[in-house]
């Protein structure tokens, strides 16, 4: 009996987890968010346009060099299939750890939540989703992070592009504007500013350090910017009028953006409302009177009823996703 109502308390946090995880996922609007399709189709150019040069990529130089200090085990396991990925995402993430380190503790953790809860429920069902969450854990929580330097760096952009700007017109040259974004402001737009500097002032050309930028960052707006630039560099022209216009366009679009935070908030309210409400009563009505849900949760029929109920959710989690969904 015990098990019978763990089992049917799991089941239902579970569905609270997916559900909320949707939400956060599917139904917030960020500030400076682009859709994945947009984001697949900025690396998928960036690759194209890094194939265009005679030269290997300053990330694949980076890497190589990386490598070649470890050990012989840390260089194997650095170079185990998806190790560059997680390092590029610990890298945007703004961290400093070692790939193979961080899976190895994703693994950790998946293993001591699947043996705690296996040990104190003695459920085999809890124990492997709480492996599963508990191993996703350090993924989600570099995936976080990265989403949010990435919205501060977007977010300090139109300023750094005003400081080059000005930079420009009191007669500096480009990497010296560089130089002063760095040290002006702080954050991931000096930082990331800084090591493109670096990159100039070490002899590489200005297409591979701003590929190199664009690629640490990945972001619709900086690729408008970096454009610009190599554009300028090809054909010519006045590159602090062309900063000027990219900045008005980048503080459009984060104004438009926040318009569009806002007008949809009500949407976003109710779609909170509407996915969490069923579980609050449930929750409510299964502690106060027990009974009353008792052929609910423990009969086939009403196990049939709460998963049905549950596909019926997210598929309208989903629908109203793409009611709320504006792409800028």
């Amino acid at each position: 009996m015990f098990q019978l109502e763990s089992l049917e308390l799991i089941v239902i946090m579970a569905m609270v987890f997916v559900s909320v995880f949707l939400l956060l996922a599917s139904l917030s609007i960020p500030v400076f968010g682009e859709q994945r399709r947009v984001k697949r189709r900025l690396q998928q150019r960036i690759g194209e346009i890094a194939a265009e040069s005679d030269q290997p990529p300053i990330s694949t130089l980076l890497r190589a060099r990386y490598l070649k200090k470890l050990n012989p085990l840390e260089r194997q396991l650095e170079s185990m299939p998806g190790m560059e990925s997680l390092a590029r995402l610990i890298e945007q993430s703004g961290g400093k750890g070692r790939a193979y380190r961080v899976f190895l503790l994703a693994l950790l953790l998946g293993v001591v939540g699947f043996t705690l809860v296996l040990l104190v429920l003695h459920l085999l069902l809890a124990a492997v989703v709480a492996g599963i969450l508990m191993l996703l854990l350090p993924f989600l929580r570099l995936i976080y992070l990265r989403n949010k330097r990435m919205h501060e760096f977007e977010a300090q952009l139109p300023e750094a592009i005003d400081i080059m700007k000005r930079a420009l017109l009191t007669g500096h040259p480009f990497s010296e504007s560089l130089n002063l974004v760095a040290e002006g402001l702080e954050g991931p737009v000096s930082l990331e500013f800084g090591i493109t500097y670096s990159d100039l002032s070490y002899g590489s050309d200005l297409r591979r350090a701003m590929l190199g930028l664009l690629a640490r960052v990945p972001s619709v707006t900086l690729m408008a910017f970096v454009t610009a630039v190599l554009v300028q560099k090809e054909t010519g022209g006045n590159l602090a009028e062309i900063l000027e216009n990219i900045g008005s366009v980048v503080r459009g679009r984060f104004r438009f953006q926040r318009r569009v935070k806002t007008l949809s908030a009500e949407g976003r309210l109710s779609a909170w409302i509407l996915m969490l409400v069923p579980f609050g009563l449930f929750g409510l009505i299964y502690f106060t009177t027990p009974g009353y849900l008792e052929v609910l949760v423990k009969s086939v029929d009403g196990h049939q009823l709460i998963a049905i109920s549950f596909v019926l959710m997210l598929v309208g989690a989903l629908w109203i996703r793409r009611l709320l969904r504006i792409e800028v």
